[in-house]
């Protein structure tokens, strides 16, 4: 298989601002359609939110996808339709299980959450569930595994390194910090994604600051980008 790596920027994302609320989409959404980034394998969303307090979402409906949230900053509540109330914090990952539909909400619960949303799609159609685990930090936690795809979240010093897992789709956000060149990539800073597929083998990268990544290995049943 050809090996492909992209380099996303933060800048090239389309930012849609409502009062208390900016996000920031790396995927197309609502009106907005690039037709040259609408998913990567199963990943179909991967959205930055920044909320005022006890601003957010309203009550809205899913069906057929998975979501994960990972809170960078503040407190993000959550409620659904199945009675379920939670409320997440940075270390902590949410995890949503849509199956054959729910009606949830999202709300800040502090006066400013940033948080990292991502959309799976599923064929699980299942009674839906939300939980919320912790994650221990360090330089590569897995964080959750859902469906055939698997969240790391890794946690680096200045100077300090970590080799990722090999996998046929690898998509690597620096949620804060700052990434060196390496052989893959050129510097990549807060905001920005690496996207590999085709197996490109282990990745090492090096943190210029302290720097936060969320890690995903993708499932390779869907291979489509």
């Amino acid at each position: 298989m050809l090996v492909s790596v992209e380099i996303r920027r933060g800048t090239a994302r389309f930012v849609e601002r409502e009062v208390g609320r900016a996000t920031r989409h790396a995927f197309s959404f609502g009106s907005v359609y690039d037709p040259a980034h609408v998913w990567f394998g199963p990943m179909i969303c991967h959205d930055e939110h920044l909320l005022g307090n006890g601003h957010g979402f309203d009550t809205h409906r899913h069906a057929d996808v998975e979501i994960v949230t990972w809170v960078l900053s503040g407190a993000l509540a959550h409620s659904d339709s199945t009675g379920g109330s939670h409320t997440v914090h940075p270390g902590e990952v949410g995890h949503l299980h849509a199956g054959g539909g729910v009606e949830h909400s999202e709300t800040a619960a502090a006066p400013q959450t940033r948080f990292v949303q991502v959309w799976l799609r599923s064929e699980d159609d299942g009674e839906p569930s939300y939980e919320v685990h912790p994650v221990d930090r360090g330089p590569l936690s897995e964080a959750l595994t859902v469906g055939g795809s698997t969240l790391w979240v890794s946690r680096l010093g200045s100077g300090e390194s970590v080799t990722l897992p090999s996998a046929g789709l690898l998509h690597v956000y620096v949620a804060s910090g700052a990434l060196l060149r390496n052989s893959l990539a050129e510097p990549l800073a807060a905001g920005d994604a690496l996207l590999a597929s085709g197996e490109p083998g282990p990745l090492a990268l090096t943190a210029a600051v302290d720097t936060e990544l969320l890690v995903w290995r993708l499932s390779a049943a869907d291979q489509t980008t």
